[in-house]
């Protein structure tokens, strides 16, 4: 089944809106620059995004998606837990060495939009969640599941922090102390108590 030229245009909106907020921010690229570089009719915009919110959730959507489908592979690969969260770490060691590297595009919206009950933070909070939770089926493979998602939590904030240390400039070392860190997490997890 081929798509739409209506969802063509929808995802070309999303993928112009994605490529300007992950550069300049959600709050500092106004409608009109995203209506610009996508060439497209402000009525064809709010048609498919009647508010800029809407957009941001969709655009937060779509790179969700997108790492989803890298997890979904990984969930297929015969290798061990370790092998499959040593993996995760690579992919993240890759995207901060990637000149497009600008940091999380999920941390950025969570900094501009705080309130627990806006739908751009509840966007951020499923795609966080649903990492962690990936990471925790991953894990409880070899360990308990009360144990399993402890550690999926400890590594989430393992990435969550080396990428902040990548945007700063410091991708080599944030991802090598990270990446040891949680395989010795993983290891000490995995032994009885």
């Amino acid at each position: 089944m081929t798509p739409s030229p209506v969802s063509d245009k929808r995802q070309h909106v999303v993928e112009t809106a994605y490529a300007l907020f992950k550069r300049a921010g959600f709050h500092a690229t106004g409608i009109d620059r995203i209506i610009a570089e996508a060439d497209v009719a402000k009525m064809t915009m709010y048609r498919h995004f009647p508010s800029k919110d809407e957009l941001i959730v969709a655009v937060l959507d779509y790179r969700a998606r997108r790492f989803d489908e890298q997890l979904d592979q990984l969930a297929r690969e015969s290798m061990t837990p370790e092998q499959k969260i040593a993996k995760i770490f690579d992919w993240h060691g890759r995207w901060f060495r990637s000149p497009d590297f600008h940091g999380c595009l999920f941390a950025h919206a969570l900094a501009e939009f705080g309130d627990p009950q806006h739908a751009v933070f509840k966007a951020v909070a499923r795609q966080k969640d649903g990492f962690k939770q990936r990471m925790r089926s991953i894990l409880a493979q070899v360990m308990p599941r009360g144990r399993a998602e402890n550690v999926a939590a400890t590594l989430l904030m393992l990435i969550e922090g080396a990428t902040l240390m990548a945007q700063m400039g410091q991708a080599g070392t944030a991802l090598r102390e990270a990446r040891k860190a949680a395989l010795d997490i993983i290891a000490a997890s995995r032994r009885p108590q």
